[in-house]
């Protein structure tokens, strides 16, 4: 998440001063921009590979720290959480075996987090969001111990004002609230960089925006979270609404979000997007001796544009504008942001070279994007792609279209193109734009992810589920086979590790009644339904109570005899109510069980109710 030290802006003098150096790097910027001093006669490329550390059980690390202190590398960096780490690979020109070189440094540098991990029993592994994440591992202390980590989540917090909350609609629904940024840690991407001439970067920029939907919909990979189908790309919900700085209103009002596809083409130059970010977004973060970018000008030195590189690393467009220096002389780029990690090295430079090809082969036709595409429209196909991948219908050229027919009739051809134009290998253009080829008319990540984890969700419990679909996909990767030939996950072959929290186990789906209902028909429903524990809530959803199969019969064996028609569930309810929290350890469940003599553990955190395990829950997990 960019530049690690930083301060938070809390005193005026030191607000002020990085404002004001802020301000002088858009109008050295200007000044460049003006005096043709951007480097205009080269193209390069560049990326950064974030990625999961897994334990021996294929649920998140946490010692990040360690392993990236083992591997010394600089290429290497932290990223939010301790069970992610990134690489910065090095910018390479746009020509001849380019992408075979960022692809053999990939590979190479993988291998190094892979050998470096495994002496700490922990393994590597690409993939969107990783399936085994669960709410155990977003509490603070999986938080890496950074300073810029730790003042962005109390900014963020600071500025919003209340917990975080997500809502993501798919196949399945999911309603959360939290109180840090740590659900942001469950993004990892591959994210691509292409340097522009600054005097094309507008109509670049407006291009790259047009195509988002497109690519997105033939490279999706984050179709779970927390276990539950929702988006192709969950990435883009859960990035937006995991760090969404905007607090609810009464009023009806427009406000952008920090992560945002934006909501207009651009105009001007590079100089004016920055300048609208700066309009658009509260400064959260600053670094003090930042320097003055006019000076260096002046002095005849290159600017780092210090100020104004910190904050725009504070705002997530989908497609980035990024100013930088290489061998002393700057240069302006596009960083694409919305494609995931995985599902194999092969996939993801084939979803470079895709990206580039377009980029670099844009027919003249679409030079002035405005009288060509409505912006909605761009914006419409994102959100279609992201929510449902290859099978999205889009609007492009003023008809709908498939993602699927877009892509191989319309966007191969110019990638192809695109990468003869930049003087690519013609074994490199086929191999590559291949691969998209053969997803396209088979599998995509997402696709291949939900039709095994519904299978085995049929054959085992939902955590089982999640870690065997987590072991495939890393084994699938041992080899760097592209997704479209990864097979079929087979029956056979279950885990031995077990779980080791109640968390991993517990019932989500719960049915509760409140403690003013009525008795009778609290259990008649259970009576109805088979139920034979269920928790009783007050109105601010907290646990106050239990009733058990035992109660129900007692009532209903007395309700035959006498009137009992106003008695509430309070009144006839197990108020002194034994609990456990997600993160107790199983065995420690399953004693307390054995001490108490119940059959049943409601799972409480903070308070609130959010889990129910019984006895049938622990012998299924011992003997699944």
């Amino acid at each position: 998440m960019g530049d690690l030290n930083i301060d938070s802006t809390d005193t005026q003098e030191k607000n002020s001063k990085f404002i004001e150096n802020l301000l002088n790097d858009v109008k050295a910027l200007e000044v460049m921009l003006e005096k043709n001093l951007i480097e205009d006669n080269i193209t390069r490329i560049g990326s950064e590979q974030e990625f999961c550390l897994i334990d021996s059980t294929w649920r998140p690390a946490r010692n990040s720290e360690e392993i990236l202190k083992d591997i010394n590398d600089p290429h290497f960096t932290t990223e939010l959480a301790k069970f992610n780490l990134e690489i910065n690979l090095d910018p390479v020109e746009l020509k001849g075996a380019c992408l075979k070189k960022v692809s053999n440094q990939l590979i190479s540098l993988m291998k190094k987090a892979k050998d470096t991990s495994a002496k700490h029993d922990t393994k590597v592994i690409l993939t969107g969001i990783l399936p085994t994440i669960s709410e155990n591992e977003l509490e603070q202390d999986y938080m890496t111990a950074r300073p810029r980590y730790q003042i962005l989540n109390e900014k963020y917090r600071e500025v919003r004002g209340d917990d975080f909350r997500l809502h993501i609609r798919g196949l399945d629904e999911l309603r959360i609230s939290h109180d840090s940024i740590l659900f942001e840690a469950c993004n990892t991407s591959f994210q691509m960089h292409l340097q522009i001439a600054s005097h094309d970067f507008i109509a670049s920029y407006n291009w790259a925006k047009a195509i988002s939907g497109p690519i997105l919909g033939v490279c999706t990979n984050s179709p779970l979270l927390l276990g539950r189908e929702l988006w192709s790309e969950t990435r883009v919900a859960l990035f937006r609404q995991s760090i969404d700085t905007r607090m609810a209103s009464r009023s009806l009002k427009d406000q952008d979000s920090r992560v945002t596809f934006g909501n207009n083409w651009a105009t001007g130059t590079v100089a004016d997007i920055f300048k609208d970010d700066i309009a658009n977004f509260k400064i959260l973060i600053s670094k003090q001796n930042t320097s003055d970018s006019l000076e260096a000008l002046n002095n005849g030195e290159t600017p780092k544009l210090e100020a104004l590189n910190l904050h725009n690393g504070t705002i997530y467009r989908w497609n980035r504008a990024c100013y930088g220096v290489t061998n002393g002389k700057p240069h302006v780029r596009i960083e694409n942001r919305y494609i995931p990690s995985g599902p194999s090295i092969a996939d993801e430079m084939a979803n470079f070279a895709f990206w580039i090809g377009i980029m670099i082969g844009r027919p003249p036709k679409y030079n002035d994007m405005p009288h060509v595409m409505d912006f909605r429209d761009a914006k419409s196909n994102f959100v279609k792609a992201a929510r449902h991948g290859s099978d999205a219908i889009l609007q492009w050229d003023g008809k709908k279209i498939s993602v699927k027919k877009l892509a191989n009739k319309v966007l191969l051809p110019i990638a192809h193109k695109g990468l003869k134009k930049a003087g690519i290998n013609k074994e490199d253009r086929k191999y590559f734009l291949g691969i998209i080829e053969k997803r396209i008319k088979g599998q995509s990540g997402s696709e291949w992810m939900t039709d095994n984890y519904r299978v085995l969700k049929d054959l085992t419990s939902k955590d089982n589920a999640l870690r065997l679909l987590t072991r495939a996909i890393y084994n699938n990767q041992a080899d760097n086979t592209p997704v479209h030939d990864w097979p079929t996950i087979k029956g056979d072959g279950f885990l031995k590790e077990s779980a080791q929290l109640v968390g991993h186990i517990m019932s989500t789906k719960l049915f509760t009644v409140h403690e003013k209902s009525l008795a009778n028909l609290a259990t008649s429903l259970m009576k109805w339904k088979n139920i034979h524990h269920v928790p009783v809530e007050n109105e601010m959803g907290n646990l106050t109570g239990l009733l058990t199969w035992k109660h129900a019969q007692k009532f209903q064996d007395l309700d035959q005899d006498q009137n009992n028609n106003n008695q509430t569930v309070a009144q006839i309810m197990e108020e002194d109510v034994i609990t456990v929290a997600p993160q107790t350890h199983i065995k420690d469940a399953m004693e307390t069980m054995k001490k108490h003599k119940i059959s049943c553990l409601p799972v409480v955190k903070n308070l609130e109710l959010v889990g129910i395990i019984t006895i049938n829950d622990l012998i299924g997990f011992y003997y699944d």
